[in-house]
This record gives structure tokens, C-alpha cells and sequence, in this order.
């Protein structure tokens, strides 16, 4: 049996084993993401070798691409306005305010730990690993002990901040010598990646959402292709953009507020009375699942092809600046955007130690290994054991400290403390539950 084939067994093995045990692991500290990346060092070349490679570079590297893709625009896709405009004040400091300080501050904290990297790639550091990631903390983000205002905030934040550091990101490649983005410049950059993406991904994804209100009203599509069409429009506006040399993950992030934005602005009626009672949520369900499906392999890759050989490599200004980057990095610029905004100290520690690194960071540091990058060897290790760090704490921690949290919310209300962390929010829809991620 060729060794491809052996990867297949190997992942199917691990996903069905995880698949049949994950309710039962649901209500322990062992999170999906902590079992798929440790089964992922288990078949990686450090340990069974079982993963060649030097052969699967293409699909591993399509795997981590589209895991991202999809994640970016589902998560944008279920952003509604009322979620910015009611208790939006906390994701809009953590973006706002929080996300430029925690990029900053990574790449200040990068220059004495991270040696030999250039200004630039020191910034891509601080960039790559500023987004988080809701999935590897789920029970802190959906446990009903926490409030609805933590809960929704943290939620929003990481379904954005992704693609908000994104422009962050290619600007930051721009300029460094010897990069595709180099060769346009910071301004042709800014042209191609950041408007011309962000045009194709309104285009794509408003029309994607237009057309099919259109066909709804009218009765000529049925629920399984209606899902199955959120595929096609990711996939078609991350594809535009590359044709075009801009930013894939970009268009992808735009076209799915376009896409959400369109199935609300534009209800499927017939009359005066809806075509379907089915809701927009709805048909980003095998979207959704699709993508947590991914992103659990994205894992397993990511422990197999960057965690296991970077483990043999660690030095201990890498381990220092991991656990830098998960707590001064993340919960200092945390703490100053929420100064004045009357939440309680459990809840900005709450909120400032629930900012896992994941996905994204994953492929973002791909994206530089793709990129030829001088520095690519060394930023990989510290991306790998931060996410390494964070998958573990943040996954063991979120029950506990859910319960706590929530725990101190109900006795300070049961006392008859006005808390801001109190005001009442309407949460969006849950989303449909993946294959151990959701997000």
C-alpha cells in the first residue's frame, strides 16, 4: 500500500475514532482540537511517519486553504448588525482597539525573543498570530452560565478579527523583498488584495445571495442545493481573487457578509408571504459543517507537519514568547481596550484570557512558508508552539473556567450588582454543531 494511501487510513481512522467518542469527550477537558493535533504528532514523520510530505504538500496545503476559506466566509456570514449594534460595544474595543494593540504588541515582544528576523518579518509574527480562534474554546463561548453579552461578544470577535488582520498580514509580505505581494508593491498591494478582493468578494457574494432569494421565491430550488450553492460562492469569489493576484481570503471574508447581508435585505416571498420558513442560517448549515470538518483535519495537519518537527527545535525564548503572546500580548491590549467600559475585572480577565490561536494562524504561516520568506523557519516554530500552547491551555481550561466565571456572574446578580455584563442581548442562531469544532 502506497503511503498515501496509509495517510487516508490514518486520518479516517482518527476522525471515526473522535466521531464516536465525541459526546463523551464533549463534557471533559480533552477538546477535539487537543485529540486531532496529538493523533496528528502520533502519524506525523516525527513519530510513525506515517504522513510523506514531500508527496501531499499540494493536498495538505488545498486542505488548509479551503478549511480557511470556508471558515471566513461562514463566520462573516452570520454576522448581523444587530450583533454590533446591541452590546456591540465589546467586540467593537476588542476590534477596534484590542486587534492593532495585540499585533503591535507581538511585534515588539518578537525582536529580543525571536532573533535573526527583519523588522517586517518580526511584524508578520505579531500579525499571524493576533487572530483567534472560537473553536478551540467553545465551552467558554457557548456555556449558558456565561452572560449572552460575553458570550456574543467573544463570538463576533472571532469571527472577524480574522479577516481583519488579513490586511495587516499582506501589507506586511509587501514589504518584504522577494515576495509575490513585493513585487506590486504596498500600493499595487493595496490595490489588489485589499480593494480589488473586497470588490470581487461584494460582487460575488451579493449576487450569490440575490440570485438565490430569486430562485427561492420562486420555487426552483430545493434545501440541499440551496446549501450546496454557499460552497460555490466561496469557493468562486476566493478563486477570482487569485486569478486576479489579490487576496483570496480576503474576497472570501467580504463575500460572506455579502451573501448574509443579501438573504436578509432581500426575503424569498411570494406575495406577501414567504416562500420558505427556513432562515439564511439555515443554508450555511453543510457549509458550516463542511468547514468544521476541515479544520479538525487542519489540525491533525498541523500537528503532523509543522508541531512534531518544530517540538524537536524548541529553545526557550520560543516557549517565553508562546506564552507571552497568550497572555501579556493578548490580555494587556485586552484590558486598555475595555478600560471605561464598566465591565468587572472577572469579566476582562474572562474575556482576556479566552483569545486561543488556531486555524488561521495555522494558515497564515503557511502562507508565508509559501512565500519563500526568509525568516520562515523560525517564525514557523514560534507559530507552532503558540497554537500548540493555546490548544492545550485554552482547551483544558474552558469548562472549568466557564463554570467559575458564570458562577461568580450569578452570585454577584443574585446580590443585586447592576452589572453591564447583565444588558440583555438577542444572540444570533447557534450554529449547526460541526464534527467537534464549533464555531
Amino acid at each position: 500500500m502506497s503511503s498515501g494511501a496509509w495517510t487516508v487510513v490514518a486520518v479516517a481512522g482518527v476522525t471515526a475514532a473522535y466521531a464516536l467518542g465525541s459526546r463523551r469527550l464533549s463534557t471533559t477537558p480533552v477538546s477535539s482540537a487537543i485529540v486531532f493535533t496529538g493523533c496528528g504528532i502520533l502519524i506525523g514523520p516525527a513519530v510513525l511517519d506515517v504522513v510523506d510530505i514531500e508527496h501531499a504538500a499540494a493536498p495538505l496545503t488545498a486542505l488548509l486553504e479551503a478549511a480557511l476559506t470556508l471558515v471566513l466566509f461562514t463566520d462573516a456570514m452570520t454576522v448581523r448588525r444587530r450583533d454590533l449594534a446591541l452590546g456591540g460595544f465589546l467586540p467593537g474595543r476588542l476590534l477596534g482597539i484590542g486587534l492593532p494593540l495585540s499585533i503591535a504588541a507581538g511585534w515588539l515582544l518578537a525582536w529580543p525573543l525571536v532573533p535573526g528576523l527583519t523588522v517586517w518579518e518580526l511584524a508578520l509574527v505579531g500579525a499571524i498570530l493576533a487572530p483567534t480562534d472560537a473553536a478551540l474554546g467553545k465551552s467558554a463561548m457557548s456555556d449558558p452560565r456565561v452572560p449572552a453579552l460575553v458570550r456574543e461578544g467573544l463570538n463576533v470577535e472571532s469571527g472577524l478579527n480574522d479577516g481583519m488582520v488579513l490586511p495587516f498580514f499582506v501589507v506586511f509580505l509587501a514589504a518584504i523583498p522577494g515576495t509575490s505581494y513585493a513585487h506590486e508593491g504596498v500600493a499595487g498591494t493595496f490595490w489588489r488584495a485589499l480593494l480589488l478582493s473586497s470588490a470581487l468578494g461584494l460582487l460575488v457574494g451579493g449576487c450569490g445571495g440575490w440570485l438565490l432569494q430569486v430562485a427561492r421565491a420562486h420555487g426552483w430550488v430545493d434545501g440541499e442545493w440551496r446549501q450546496v450553492l454557499v460552497l460555490a460562492v466561496a469557493a468562486a469569489s476566493y478563486d477570482l481573487a487569485v486569478l486576479t493576484d489579490g487576496s483570496g481570503f480576503i474576497a472570501a471574508w467580504v463575500a460572506g457578509f455579502a451573501f448574509g447581508y443579501a438573504l436578509r435585505r432581500f426575503p424569498a416571498t411570494t406575495g406577501s408571504e414567504p416562500a420558505e420558513p427556513e432562515s439564511g442560517d439555515r443554508t450555511s448549515e453543510f457549509a458550516e459543517n463542511l468547514g468544521s470538518l476541515l479544520a479538525s483535519l487542519s489540525l491533525m495537519v498541523f500537528g503532523a507537519v509543522l508541531l512534531g518537527p518544530a517540538l524537536q527545535h524548541l529553545t526557550w525564548k520560543i516557549v517565553l514568547y508562546a506564552v507571552l503572546s497568550l497572555t501579556v500580548v493578548r490580555m494587556l491590549p485586552v484590558a486598555v481596550s475595555l478600560t471605561g467600559s464598566g465591565l468587572r475585572l472577572p469579566t476582562v480577565a474572562y474575556v482576556g484570557w479566552f483569545g486561543p490561536r488556531g486555524l488561521a494562524s495555522v494558515v497564515l504561516a503557511l502562507l508565508v512558508v509559501e512565500e519563500h520568506v526568509p525568516g520562515t523557519e523560525a517564525m514557523g516554530r514560534v507559530v507552532a508552539a503558540t497554537v500548540a500552547l493555546s490548544i492545550l491551555l485554552h482547551g483544558v481550561s474552558a469548562v472549568a473556567l466557564a463554570g467559575r466565571y458564570g458562577a461568580w456572574f450569578r452570585r454577584a446578580t443574585a446580590a443585586g450588582r447592576e452589572l453591564r455584563e447583565g444588558t440583555a442581548v438577542p444572540e444570533s442562531p447557534a450554529p449547526s454543531a460541526g464534527p467537534g469544532v464549533t464555531r
